[in-house]
């Protein structure tokens, strides 16, 4: 719990990192881990996310290198053995999957839905206000407040962000009214541009 209240503290700062997100300005360094510290990622990443333990062989293989890099305001992002960017940090808070692993692990994060109006909104990086998701095409999975989430929109098939709730699914459902969820990381933001060190996505 402390570890996201960690992280919902800052989520306008990641959120603001990743809209801007480049290689030269704000990744500092690209070095592979110790073998005990790469132990330690691979014990929480299925600590956090039990749905992986299966397939933590693929996505973090233990014969292989980890990499990470380490970018500006605390943060590091978690690469996989091709250089693609799967996992971010905020200083020790949790692991937070990016998008485009969430794409190949759906069902990894509870779903919260927004409506078809919400859309342009949260793609612009805006969080999500509770009207959104409490109205006809919105929907919720019961988490409580500072719980991590994958935003899923009316209509479409796969998540377009990851945020933090600031309130339970019960309080956003009773209250209806506030920010709901602080947008952290969302499709086409710097972080899914970049995609992996080295390269830029199309």
């Amino acid at each position: 719990q402390g570890q996201v209240s960690l992280l919902s503290s800052r989520a306008a700062a990641v959120q603001e990192m990743w809209r801007k997100f480049t290689k030269e300005e704000h990744i500092r360094s690209h070095a592979k881990v110790k073998s005990s510290e790469q132990r330690g990622i691979r014990a929480r990443v299925i600590e956090q996310y039990p749905a992986l333990e299966e397939h933590i062989e693929d996505i973090l293989p233990k014969k292989s290198d980890l990499y990470v890099c380490k970018c500006t305001e605390s943060r590091q992002v978690i690469l996989d053995p091709s250089g693609e960017f799967i996992f971010f940090q905020c200083r020790s808070g949790p692991f937070i999957p990016t998008l485009r692993l969430l794409h190949r692990y759906p069902d990894i994060l509870p779903k919260y839905q927004v409506d078809r109006g919400a859309i342009r909104f949260v793609l612009s990086g805006a969080n999500i206000m509770s009207p959104g998701l409490t109205s006809t095409g919105g929907r919720m999975d019961d988490v409580p407040a500072e719980s991590i989430i994958a935003v899923y929109a009316e209509g479409k098939e796969h998540a377009l962000a990851i945020g933090v709730t600031t309130l339970s699914t019960e309080t956003i459902r009773s209250e209806n009214k506030g920010v709901a969820v602080e947008n952290t990381h969302y499709l086409k933001d710097g972080l899914w541009l970049l995609r992996r060190h080295g390269e830029a996505a199309a």
